[in-house]
């Protein structure tokens, strides 16, 4: 268990954690010379039952609330610290606020310092404190009397913390593996660690994850866990990770970075939340307010698009898209905090809903529909709903993504909501109505084609595409187009597709001349005979040669690269995968000379096949080069 202290300055929250631990929390020269609490400090009590309790010790000055802020982000427990002296005070207030804001529920209150006031003081501060709590997340929390100085209380505070922490019984290790930075360091003989509070999942030893949002590699070679040296580290804990990478260096990490699995990483310009307006404010939260935006453990400038109405009022809530100066890491259900644009006053918090918001259309009804959606507890219940109301389907890595989901926890959920998927990788989603209904309008736009051109062979993916009217990617479409084949009600020749009974054919005159064509191509193959040696071979006229050949072309029997060029599906499929392959090979792209040696083709028919491939979107020319633009298959469809 995570514990964070909270209060006002010069409240004994340093001296607390000491009493109670042993440990002095003030690292810094700055820190001893001022006798204040500048940055964060750490210290760690071991629990008869071997786990281990962990202190966050933040500073309580208001200059350095941001600090404080890095420092109770993925916390499990709160004490409070208030002198009794004193009272509460306007930190008091503001720290209180804040952990409301993120949600902390479990917590105490210490109130410091009796040794200096009698009873009836501390009596009346008592009453004060309870009235404070009211209506917050700590609402009802213990508030213990304690003297740093002369041990009162102290014994009972230990016993209480020691309890909660029995009761606490960790936290779900579900999701992928997320810990947030606030503090890095170099150690003699191990290199750089890096150390935060684990959000979510677990890591072990030689793991490999992402600095992000640097996006950097890293190995992990070394955990301490809870102050302990460890195998493993698991959400709820505070670790210390010893990582490496051929690209890292201490100047790349920053107090704010994450570091994370691989699938976790995905740093975004903006997203959308639930943001709650705190009651204190004097005025009304109005659109487009800059703030400063505190996540995990980073700080970042930003505004507030509001999405329901022109102002939230304080003490109320509403949706709202924070737009950030740069991408940094979140996730749905993630607890952030504002303060105003001169970082003196915390005005707001809030939820994350949506990591993927989009920058136009961010207020209108369909997607305020979709946030709705996105408030649902549990991601079986969101992507249940967003199913049945995405029409298009669900993108699923964003989904996956957003709900941090591991690939096993993915496969569990798709099987769960009956989820048909469609697309590469993650792919899209859709239910089982949207899917058939989308099917099932291909298939009228095919009835509808061959209606006003019996004549024609049928439409292309693309064209079809176009012709069944609404934007889809292109992959679905064609996952949508694969499940109509494979179910025999489409078909697909080259890359014409077409409804059973509407196969358009050749004559019988031009079957039979076919038949001696055909050879022709076939030998020649990805260098075939120009037509006006295909004519002086079977003594006919060039003219009739290239009709019957564009004709042939129409029905997606040949394709024609040139005027007097052309190829069967098969050589056109090998001589773009020779394309794919340099492509691949050549990330600054690639010059004909190296197709031409590639294919073995020669020079002329080379610039032929290139420009054609040009032309159809296959490729891209640039000066010299080129590059591949669409795999081939989205381009020719099936030619094998």
């Amino acid at each position: 268990m995570i514990v964070a202290t909270a209060g006002h300055i010069d409240h004994g929250k340093t001296l607390l954690v000491q009493t109670l631990t042993g440990v002095d929390t003030d690292r810094l020269p700055e820190e001893k010379k001022r006798g204040m609490s500048i940055d964060l400090g750490f210290a760690y009590q071991p629990l008869a039952s071997g786990e281990v309790l962990g202190f966050v010790d933040v500073p309580g000055h208001e200059r350095f609330v941001r600090n404080m802020l890095a420092g109770v982000s993925g916390i499990d427990f709160a004490m409070l610290v208030i002198a009794a002296d004193d009272g509460p005070m306007p930190q008091t207030v503001e720290h209180l606020a804040i952990l409301d804001l993120l949600g902390v529920t479990e917590g105490i209150v210490a109130l410091t310092k009796i040794d200096r006031v009698d009873a009836a003081r501390v009596a009346d501060v008592t009453a004060q404190i309870e009235l404070l709590l009211d209506g917050t997340s700590l609402e009802g929390a213990d508030i213990m009397p304690v003297s740093a100085v002369t041990g009162e209380g102290i014994q009972e505070l230990k016993d209480h913390l020691y309890a909660a922490a029995e009761l606490f019984g960790g936290r779900s290790t579900s999701g992928n593996f997320r810990l947030a930075v606030d503090r890095s360091f170099t150690l003699p003989g191990a290199g750089l660690v890096v150390t935060g509070s684990v959000f979510s999942g677990s890591v072990k030893v030689g793991d490999q994850l992402v600095l992000s949002p640097q996006a950097i590699p890293v190995r992990v070679r070394g955990i301490h866990a809870q102050n302990k040296e460890a195998e493993t580290g698991v959400a709820g804990q505070r670790c210390a990770l010893n990582i490496t990478g051929g690209q890292l260096s201490k100047a790349d990490i920053h107090r704010g970075s994450w570091v994370l699995a691989e699938a976790a990483h995905d740093p975004v310009p903006r997203f959308d939340a639930r943001l709650r307006v705190l009651p204190s404010e004097e005025r009304s939260l109005k659109h487009w307010t800059p703030v400063h935006v505190h996540l995990g453990a980073a700080e970042v400038p930003g505004r507030v698009a509001l999405l329901d109405e022109k102002a939230i009022a304080r003490g109320s809530s509403g949706r709202v898209q924070i737009v950030l100066d740069r991408r940094i890491g979140v996730l749905h259900g993630d607890r952030f905090i504002l303060r105003d644009q001169s970082a003196r006053r915390t005005i707001a918090g809030g939820v994350v809903l949506d990591a993927f918001a989009p920058a136009r259309g961010r207020a209108k009804p369909e997607r305020l529909a979709i946030l709705d959606i996105l408030e649902e507890p549990t991601p079986e219940a969101a992507l249940t709903r967003l199913l049945d109301a995405r029409e298009l389907g669900v993108d699923l890595k964003h989904f996956a993504v957003n709900w941090n989901l591991t690939p096993d926890e993915q496969v569990a959920l798709w099987e769960t909501t009956g989820v048909v998927r469609v697309g590469e990788g993650t792919g899209t989603g859709f239910s089982l109505t949207h899917w058939q209904a989308r099917r099932g309008e291909i298939v009228a736009a095919l009835k509808a084609w061959h209606e006003r051109a019996p004549e024609k062979p049928g439409p292309s993916a693309d064209a079809l595409r176009r012709e069944v009217g609404y934007r889809i990617p292109q992959g679905v479409f064609a996952g949508l187009l694969d499940s109509l084949v494979d179910d025999g009600q489409i078909k697909n020749r080259g890359a014409s597709y077409f409804l059973p009974g509407f196969e358009a054919s050749l004559s019988d005159k031009d079957a039979a001349l076919w038949k001696r064509v055909q050879p022709l191509l076939e030998d020649g193959h990805t260098r075939p005979p120009v037509v006006h040696d295909i004519a002086e071979t079977l003594r006919l006229q060039p003219r009739v040669v290239e009709s019957f050949l564009v004709r042939c072309a129409r029905l997606g029997m040949v394709y024609q690269v040139a005027k007097n060029r052309f190829l069967l599906p098969d050589a056109v499929l090998e001589l773009g995968e020779i394309v794919e392959a340099l492509g691949r090979e050549a990330k600054d792209g690639f010059g004909a000379a190296a197709f031409r040696d590639r294919s073995g083709i020669g020079r002329n028919l080379s610039i032929e096949v290139l420009e054609y491939f040009d032309h159809t979107g296959f490729t891209w020319r640039s000066g010299n080069t080129r590059r591949v633009l669409k795999p081939l298959t989205d381009v020719f469809g099936n030619l094998a």
